[in-house]
């Protein structure tokens, strides 16, 4: 009798437990193809840093998270609309301001380049882009004083699209593009990819990384409130959570 009752009470604590997993709210984490913070990777999983960081957070706060890979404007029209709960990325967005919300916590920085070669004198911005062709990343967008001097039809800048990183070197060192634009991240990994070396480059733009939050998915504040609170004592225990 008392086997048989040991054997009933670790399945009553199996099943509990199970049931507990099951019963964790699932959270839609929204991402786009940024490494090595955010990626799909050769299997089809998603991985890099800031996914890693937003996933511990969650199951620390008694979440579980699903992670879905999005092109730049499918992910954001996610977010106004609620489909999307949250994105770890750039936060002040003018179009996401007044339908998300942003973590009170700085998870990293992002820093938008613009590369050239190493026979090409230093650009100023935007003046010595009149004429010039720059290579872009297909599905990135970039801050509003950014874009408006890219599309300003006085300056004509050319626009050279390509849906890689590793293609956007090439296509910089093969001459098909003026100047590369974007960002230092994804960049440098790609250019360990390629075996290349030091590219020059006059930074752009400075961003925070932040974990962002639709105002229209429910119970918003309360899952921003409950990450904050678990990044905070992460942090007081001595963990190193910045994203390089």
């Amino acid at each position: 009798m008392p086997r048989r009752f040991c054997l009933i009470l670790i399945t009553l604590l199996w099943l509990q437990a199970a049931h507990a997993a099951e019963a964790r709210q699932r959270i839609h984490v929204g991402y786009y193809e940024f490494p090595p913070y955010s990626y799909t990777d050769a299997q089809g999983q998603p991985s890099g840093s800031g996914l890693e960081l937003t996933a511990r957070l969650l199951d620390e706060a008694g979440y579980q998270a699903d992670f879905r890979a999005y092109p730049g404007a499918r992910l954001y029209s996610g977010l106004l609309d609620g489909s999307i709960q949250i994105w770890a990325g750039a936060s002040g967005k003018p179009e996401l301001a007044e339908h998300t919300l942003e973590g009170k916590h700085l998870l990293g920085e992002i820093t938008l380049n613009l590369y050239f070669r190493l026979d090409t004198p230093a650009p100023i911005i935007p003046d010595d882009l009149h004429d010039r062709g720059v290579i872009l990343i297909t599905g990135y967008s970039y801050w509003q004083d950014v874009n408006q001097w890219l599309e300003d039809p006085a300056r004509n800048i050319i626009h050279h699209r390509t849906r890689s990183h590793t293609s956007a070197l090439e296509m910089l060192q093969r001459r098909r593009g003026d100047y590369l634009l974007d960002y230092r991240a994804p960049i440098e990994q790609a250019k360990r990819t390629l075996g290349m070396g030091e590219l020059p480059f006059v930074e752009v733009q400075r961003l925070p990384l932040r974990l962002i939050y639709s105002r229209r998915a429910p119970d918003a504040e309360r899952l921003r409130d409950d990450l904050d609170r678990v990044y905070q004592q992460l942090l007081d225990a001595g963990e190193e959570l910045w994203l390089y």
